[in-house]
C-alpha cells in the first residue's frame, strides 16, 4: 500500500510538472501572437487539460474513503 502511494505521488509530482510547463509555453505563445501555430497552441491546451484530468484523478486516489 505504501509503495502503491509513494508510485502515485511520484506521478503526481511529474503531471504538475508538466501542467506546469505546458502553461508556461501556452502563455508565451499567446504573448508572441504574431508567431503563434493555432493548431499547436490547441494540441497544448488541450494536453495541459488531459493532465489536469489525469492529475484530478490522481488526488482522488490518494484521498482515502472515510466518508461513509
Amino acid at each position: 500500500m505504501l509503495k502503491d502511494r509513494a508510485l502515485l505521488l511520484g506521478q503526481l509530482h511529474e503531471l504538475r510538472s508538466e501542467h506546469r510547463d505546458l502553461d508556461t509555453i501556452i502563455n508565451r505563445l499567446t504573448y508572441d501572437e504574431s508567431v503563434v501555430d493555432q493548431l499547436h497552441l490547441q494540441r497544448l491546451k488541450k494536453r495541459k487539460l488531459l493532465l489536469r484530468d489525469r492529475i484530478t484523478w490522481l488526488e482522488s486516489q490518494l484521498i482515502p474513503d472515510d466518508i461513509a
